[in-house]
């Protein structure tokens, strides 16, 4: 047992009281708190790899579609950011909107889809006018990309390219993936 200075003596409840005038000496607590950084540290790591898998710099510019195979192609440049218009051996589409079906298309005589020129015309009316309310002129360039199918028709294709002439898309570049191991389907061949 230890020895203790003689005088009165309070119950162990209250030993350690301020009250009683014991208490203040030793019941302070420590000013410097311990904190546990490395949950905060993960947590940041998690964040940041969230950002980066989840934010491209270039963007999306073809959506991929089951039904269409892409040709693959040696030399490649970067596709733009343009309309796509979109072979699949049943369907033509226009950034998200069909057209008209190929079989129906293969029947036809006519060199051009007068469809399509129809929906190019009119994104293209719809740009320039974004445009001159820009105030920048001579913005439009008359790009436009095909996303055609490997196993589709040249016929097609050819009826395709001449309605995207004819609307004032002259500038065409077709999606295919590259024939290099990383294989990265925005790019183009002109």
């Amino acid at each position: 047992m230890a020895i203790v200075s003689p005088g009165k003596r309070y119950g162990k409840r209250l030993q350690h009281s301020k009250v009683f005038g014991h208490g203040h000496a030793g019941g302070h607590k420590a000013v410097n708190a311990d904190l546990n950084v490395t949950p905060l540290v993960d947590m940041f790591v998690i964040l940041v790899l969230f950002l980066i898998a989840n934010f491209s710099a270039t963007g999306e510019l073809l959506s991929m579609s089951k039904d269409i195979q892409l040709p693959e192609a040696a030399h490649t440049e970067e596709l733009t950011l343009a309309p796509v218009v979109q072979v699949s051996q049943n369907e033509v589409i226009v950034s998200g909107v069909v057209i008209g079906r190929v079989e129906d298309l293969t029947r036809e005589d006519y060199l051009n889809i007068p469809a399509l020129e129809e929906n190019l015309r009119e994104q293209k009316k719809r740009d320039e006018d974004l445009h001159n309310q820009a105030g920048d002129q001579g913005a439009f360039k008359g790009e436009v990309n095909i996303q055609a199918d490997k196993q589709v028709a040249f016929r097609i294709i050819k009826k395709v390219m001449f309605s995207c002439a004819s609307a004032g898309y002259g500038n065409i570049s077709f999606a295919t993936m590259s024939a290099s191991p990383d294989k990265k389907p925005e790019t183009a061949m002109r």
